[in-house]
């Protein structure tokens, strides 16, 4: 039984069954938005679902049979303990005592199973494990971004608050008109508000009655503070999470290999490959120590050595 659920797990057409199944389970939650196609065929509706969470369950059997003596190890893999939950919080559904109101609630859960897809496809996994490694680099910048934003927030209440109360009335109406800034959306319209005046830019006449704005003009100063939020909070902070990212994904791509050569290793009980394998490995460790002591001879030369 160990082998043979084994050998379906690792099948190539069983794991292109499993996204089908995934997608189709995908569509059958779109379908069930529809309350009157979805009231018409509640029936097949149902048995469509009932179905799908079969076929996963199924899964996750297999794939616990298949670790053989040690089912446990199938929880060791991260993606394996998301397909769990996800597969039974929809088998706890119909179990749970819960009142009408939560249940629509607890059959959110069926939409989970759309993101399933990601543990069977290792490249959407790359993908969201780089996302996850870079959440404590992130969270730096995070903090740079808040000091930034903290910063000309309070700038803004300052200089502009009385001729702009619109956007920058008090401390978290700027900060929230500077996150409309960082976005790029009509951001220009903001900046010229405070460039010519209130009364002739931006405010209508009930925006005027409303809010009642001391009129004051700041071509210089508001062009400056707008281009430079602009510059350093989208295109530098941007670029700086773009390169957290990025590295973090080349850290990810780095594990994923090492990872596959030693399930490959693991796989493939070959010893004399293995010992060719790490005979070249060796070499190649030798060869890089050999050019550095090179390089570092020739730099220690004194210029009567080379004549």
């Amino acid at each position: 039984m160990h082998s043979l659920c084994a050998k379906i797990a690792q099948s190539a057409f069983f794991n292109r069954l499993i996204i089908a199944v995934i997608l189709f389970a995908g569509v059958l939650v779109g379908i069930q938005t529809y309350k009157e196609f979805a009231a018409r065929h509640l029936s097949l509706l149902d048995f469509l679902d009932d179905l799908v969470l079969a076929i996963f369950s199924i899964e996750v059997i297999i794939k616990v049979l298949a670790e053989g003596k040690r089912p446990l190890h199938y929880f060791r893999n991260g993606w394996n303990v998301f397909d769990f939950l996800i597969v039974s919080v929809c088998l706890a559904e119909p179990l749970l005592p819960l009142d009408a109101t939560f249940l629509p609630i607890l059959r959110l859960a069926r939409i989970l199973r759309v993101l399933r897809l990601i543990t069977v496809v290792p490249k959407l996994q790359l993908i969201v494990g780089t996302l996850l490694k870079s959440v404590p680099s992130m969270f730096y910048v995070g903090i740079l971004l808040l000091l930034l934003f903290y910063m000309y927030g309070a700038m803004g209440v300052f200089l502009y608050g009385e001729n702009d109360p619109i956007h920058f009335r008090n401390l978290q109406t700027s900060l929230l008109s500077l996150f409309r800034v960082t976005t790029l959306e009509d951001w220009t319209d903001i900046m010229y508000v405070n460039m010519y005046g209130s009364d002739n830019y931006g405010y209508s006449a009930e925006d005027l009655a409303t809010w009642q704005p001391v009129h004051a003009a700041s071509p210089v100063g508001a062009a400056l503070f707008f281009v430079s939020f602009v510059l350093i909070g989208t295109m530098v902070v941007l670029n700086l999470v773009i390169g957290v990212i990025m590295n973090s994904m080349d850290e990810m791509n780095a594990e994923m290999a090492l990872e596959e050569q030693i399930k490959l290793k693991r796989e493939i009980q070959d010893p004399i490959r293995l010992g060719l394998e790490d005979l070249h490995d060796q070499f190649e460790k030798l060869t890089d120590e050999i050019r550095v002591l090179k390089t570092l001879i020739e730099k220690q030369k004194t210029p009567s050595d080379k004549t």
